[in-house]
């Protein structure tokens, strides 16, 4: 792991550096299979089951007797978990109300917005060597709250043509029937083009490989809407000489076995700290089944010695980290300071693999620096507004003139008839 110590500030944006993507290079492979399955639907959907996973599934619908079956390979303790991990989520997402309030902006123009939730909504669901069925509860829950009408799932299929059971039980705990035995660009074409089989989604939500997101991006190209840009998970701690370097080095892994491609950092005022911290890195690291995967991420990783507190929270910002982790004695300046974080874990005590599972907070979040700009995922990604407006009489006569005079102002003649006329036969007909 890399270690970079009091880096100029002209040289921050190279230290911060995120490993290089190339998703737009994938669209030659993203897009005939979107126009094949626009073409087909289901055959193609099977066809390329055969081609990517080696599986002839000509009905790729999960049955009941196969959410059954799951049910009994999933030990106690696990449901256990995944029940307390379900109930945790849904109590902080269903504080994320919404009041329909009825405001009165001018005497007589009442207005107001009510929301709803997105009718046809598609979630992904990895599978493979780390089948992330906390995803169906983070995913699931706040879409079932948010009132969707149509919740289905794609997930990929294992070698023997079936979903991980904890995927099937998560999702039959949480009240979603309709699984679909379907994986990475396939998937995303099902769901944002229809199948005979799979609804069209509105929005499709979910992280998933390089594949998946540039299928994602392409479908957003045709009018689905997505979640929020996806890359590598990533994860940045800042740490002083009172966190210990065991929890920081354990956390550092926790993010990098996600992927080759995740990246960590660490940034401290403590050198002490950071020589600690790389060589408990070296001692967890060989301990991890997944430490092949985990060691390239640390590749792509960094140590950062800084001396300032303030350098420090302006680099936090500008790395603008899907998760931060804050081991701090004085931890009140960053929360003023920092405003650019999918997540915050603070204290000692608050793993990152918390919010990963069962603190209540979602874990879909902006990665690759886009929480500059998106928040996690909440109740409102699944829904949308609707505004309202009802105007009386006397409410177009105050309002009439300011409306007459800014469309005369613009040239809409027509914008300002439509008032005028109304206008006119109040005059007249009082």
């Amino acid at each position: 792991m890399k270690s970079t110590y009091q880096p100029t500030k002209n040289t921050w944006s190279k230290v911060l550096q995120r490993p290089s993507q190339s998703i737009t290079d994938l669209e030659s492979i993203v897009q005939p299979i979107f126009e094949t399955i626009a073409q087909e639907g289901d055959r193609a959907v099977t066809k390329y089951g055969k081609q990517f996973d080696k599986l002839n599934l000509n009905n790729f619908q999960v049955s009941k007797s196969e959410f059954e079956n799951a049910s009994t390979q999933v030990s106690d303790a696990l449901k256990e978990a995944i029940q307390f991990a379900s109930n945790n989520i849904r109590i902080f997402h269903e504080k994320q109300n919404f009041i329909s309030e009825r405001i009165e902006t001018s005497e007589g123009v009442i207005c107001w917005q009510e929301r709803f939730g997105i009718e046809n909504v598609g979630l992904y669901i990895p599978g493979g060597s780390a089948p992330l069925f906390s995803t169906v509860l983070m995913l699931g829950i706040p879409a079932i709250l948010a009132g969707c009408k149509n919740i289905f799932l794609c997930s990929p299929p294992n070698k023997d043509g079936t979903i991980h059971p904890a995927i099937l039980y998560t999702a039959k705990l949480i009240g979603l029937k309709n699984v679909y035995k379907i994986g990475g660009i396939q998937a995303i074409a099902a769901m944002s083009i229809g199948t005979e089989t799979i609804a069209k989604a509105d929005k499709i939500f979910g992280p998933g490989n390089q594949f998946v997101t540039a299928a994602k991006q392409y479908a957003q190209k045709l009018g689905t809407a997505i979640d929020m840009p996806a890359g590598p998970s990533e994860l940045l701690i800042v740490a002083d000489q009172s966190a210990k370097p065991s929890y920081i080095a354990s956390d550092l892994l926790s993010q990098a076995e996600h992927g080759p491609d995740s990246q960590v950092i660490l940034i401290s005022k403590s050198r002490e700290l950071i020589k600690l911290v790389e060589a408990e890195l070296n001692s967890q690291l060989i301990q991890l089944p997944r430490a092949d995967i985990a060691g390239l991420a640390i590749e792509n990783s960094n140590l950062i010695y800084l001396e300032e507190e303030e350098d420090i929270i302006e680099m936090v910002n500008e790395y603008a980290p899907e998760h931060l982790i804050l081991m701090v004695q004085d931890e009140s300046n960053y929360l003023k300071k920092i405003y650019n974080a999918g997540s915050v874990f603070i204290g000692q005590y608050s793993p990152e693999s918390a919010g990963d599972y069962a603190s209540g907070t979602n874990h879909t979040l902006p990665t690759s620096g886009f929480a500059k700009s998106y928040s996690g995922l909440n109740v409102d990604a699944f829904c949308k507004y609707i505004s309202y407006q009802k105007i009386s009489a006397e409410g177009l006569k105050n309002l009439g003139p300011v409306i007459e005079i800014m469309a005369e102002a613009e040239g809409l003649m027509g914008h300002k008839n439509a008032v005028s006329i109304r206008l006119k036969d109040l005059k007249n007909n009082p």
